[in-house]
């Protein structure tokens, strides 16, 4: 979520300051959202505290078989930040969202490696539109009047659940890169306290609205806990957020067209069994 690029338009590179302080050498290369320097990445911050606590998850978590992370990087004075950037080490693999069930497979390997991590006390105080649409999604805050009426039948089917919380990635696909030979690898990791099963269905609902997937996708997921109301809180997630980045003019009617029959599909998933 850093490094805004308006109108296509390259944003400055990282300060010498920077690259200095992480020992990063290297001509830096724009790689969208984030700068290679050599064999690490750096990026602005987006929010401190969550970077920081991030980092030292990372940090400790041990090599699995089953997914690569990319490890942070400190400064030379041993801080997980310097002048407002961090820095990771370059992980191999390029993003396929075609892949969706390495990616679903890959995520939770990932957050079964992270179940024991205590919740973190940022959550809190983070402020932004991704985590407004979180916190309407689990109605601990009011959602919008509008939101292109795609709100209403998924505020009718949600009821709620008993699920354990934890901390999981809120936006696996794009996030998870393939490489041959290697395990996938987790990067970019917004840090969510939800069920595993919620972050599994936000990464299902973007496939299905944006990335071509196929209904039987939801399908061959749907044995996770509350699969359909999980379904039904990554949607209201999605379009609040979108709603608090864009504001309620900004729905496009082919934006309307790509959300309106995965609604319905979680609504269907989330009527409870005949009998």
């Amino acid at each position: 979520m850093s490094g805004p690029v308006a109108g296509g338009v390259t944003p400055d590179g990282p300060p010498d300051e920077v690259l200095d302080a992480y020992g990063a050498e290297g001509r830096p290369v724009w790689m969208g959202g984030a700068w290679r320097v050599g064999d690490a990445v750096v990026k602005q911050v987006d929010f401190l505290p969550e970077t920081v606590w991030r980092a030292e998850a990372l940090s400790a978590l041990p090599d699995s078989p089953e997914f690569r992370v990319a490890r942070p990087v400190r400064a030379r004075d041993g801080a997980w930040v310097a002048h407002g950037w961090e820095a990771a080490r370059l992980v191999p693999g390029e993003p396929d969202v075609g892949r969706q069930d390495d990616v679903l497979r890959a995520g939770a390997a990932f957050h079964e490696a992270i179940a024991h991590l205590p919740r973190p006390a940022f959550l809190d105080v983070r402020d932004d539109p991704w985590s407004h649409g979180d916190r309407v999604a689990w109605e601990e805050l009011p959602g919008p009047p509008g939101a292109a009426r795609l709100l209403e039948p998924l505020v009718r089917a949600r009821r709620p659940v008993d699920l354990p919380s934890q901390a999981v990635h809120g936006d696996l696909p794009g996030n998870v890169l393939f490489a041959p030979g290697l395990p996938p690898a987790i990067i970019d990791w917004p840090v969510y306290w939800r069920p595993p099963s919620w972050a599994a269905a936000v990464a299902v609902a973007d496939a299905l609205c944006w990335h071509d997937a196929s209904p039987a996708l939801a399908e061959r997921w749907a044995h996770l806990p509350e699969w359909g109301q999980m379904l039904v809180r990554a949607l209201i997630y999605r379009i609040v957020t979108h709603e608090a980045l864009n504001g309620p003019e900004a729905w496009t009617p082919d934006q309307v067209a790509a959300y309106r029959p995965v609604v319905d599909l979680a609504v269907t998933h989330a009527r409870p069994a005949a009998g």
